[in-house]
């Protein structure tokens, strides 16, 4: 099983996602780490990503799902996701993805950008990720989760929602 942990810059993805991936023992991957360099100069500059210069990662990451899923090597991975689009081409025609779409208020996202340092996105491009989001709709795959204060209790809770018989994950993976 693949597990996306997706939201917009600022939700906890990074951290609900290698929580989970260390509570479950699978391998973690961050999104950010696939931006070629160019994408990354962009959003340092305070650039927002257009389609164009989304697409290619996202088809970058999608690789990296599908390498994972055929060697049956479970993995949990980080991606905005912002669009119906872009989930589509991260969940279509992979029935072992499952993706957890953190959903934070505005103001919990702008307070985290405002105390977050040393990260290439800027705080002033939350405006451009709002802009291009699409929240989830009730038919896509997505389970569309509201963090808990802390991290861990919202691991927790979604790892009871992927695995409500709880027991072995590795052989659910």
């Amino acid at each position: 099983m693949i597990v996306i942990v997706a939201g917009v810059s600022g939700s906890g993805k990074t951290t609900v996602g290698a929580l989970l991936a260390g509570r479950l023992g699978w391998r973690f991957a961050d999104a950010d780490d696939f931006h070629p360099a160019a994408n990354v100069a962009k959003m340092r500059a305070g650039v927002p990503l257009t389609d164009e210069d989304r697409w290619p990662w996202l088809r970058i990451l999608a690789a990296w799902m599908d390498e994972r899923i055929a060697r049956n090597d479970p993995a949990v991975i980080t991606c905005s996701a912002l669009k119906r689009s872009y989930r589509d081409l991260l969940l279509d025609g992979r029935p072992r993805a499952r993706m957890v779409f953190l959903a934070p208020d505005r103001e919990e996202l702008t307070r985290r950008l405002a105390a977050r340092h040393g990260h290439f996105f800027p705080e002033q491009l939350l405006g451009s990720q709002f802009a291009d989001l699409d929240p989830p709709s009730p038919e896509e795959r997505v389970l569309t989760v509201v963090p808990a204060a802390d991290p861990e209790t919202t691991a927790r809770s979604v790892i009871a929602v992927l695995f409500p018989q709880g027991g072995d994950h590795e052989a659910q993976a």
